[in-house]
């Protein structure tokens, strides 16, 4: 009766997204199911419709959740290679957003909550380009990102799928990455032509 009366309350959303994020971490996103996340909410099949409508809708909510989430941890971030770490570090605290939030497909691209929190999340990685010396930034700002972005996204994402086991060999992810964006944007390791 208590869980009930907690669903009534405003809970249910949080209980179906958390359901839903554990589910994405073991199995995937292919594998949610609203009928299945009911299930394990203890509540009707049709419950979960009143807050996502469908199962597009609950990985729209994931998504706007996630970039949220990964906008306030670049936030605190002092410099783009701090802000690198702090990708990898959402990417392995919050595998299942991480998923969700790089497939488009999964989500409905114009939900303004996602929009927004993809605003956010995208300005906190430009300022990282925008704070680095002229040196270390190159001839266009927007390839810097673009750089910066694939290396922490390249690097967050084969760590996630066990691809980096052998070449971490027991390092600490986090100074693995802070050594690799040291060597990729050290201005003195340049080479003009």
């Amino acid at each position: 009766m208590s869980s009930e009366r907690t669903y009534h309350h405003g809970d249910l959303r949080r209980a179906i997204l958390t359901a839903a994020l554990d589910v994405i971490a073991t199995e995937g996103p292919a594998a949610l199911s609203l009928r299945d996340l009911a299930r394990r909410a203890g509540v009707s099949h049709a419950a979960p419709a009143h807050h996502f409508k469908d199962r597009t809708g609950l990985l729209t909510a994931v998504a706007a959740e996630g970039y949220a989430l990964f906008a306030d941890a670049l936030a605190g971030a002092p410099d783009l290679r701090e802000r690198g770490v702090a990708y990898v570090r959402f990417a392995t605290t919050h595998p299942a957003h991480f998923q969700v939030m790089f497939q488009p497909d999964l989500h409905r691209a114009d939900d303004p909550d996602l929009l927004a929190a993809r605003a956010r999340a995208t300005e906190a990685l430009r300022s990282g380009v925008a704070d680095l010396p002229s040196a270390g930034r190159g001839e266009d700002d927007r390839l810097t990102g673009v750089a910066a972005w694939s290396l922490a996204h390249g690097f967050a994402t084969l760590l996630l799928t066990g691809n980096l086991a052998d070449a971490m060999a027991g390092r600490d992810p986090e100074e693995a990455f802070r050594s690799l964006a040291s060597s990729v944007f050290a201005p003195e390791r340049r080479r003009d032509g």
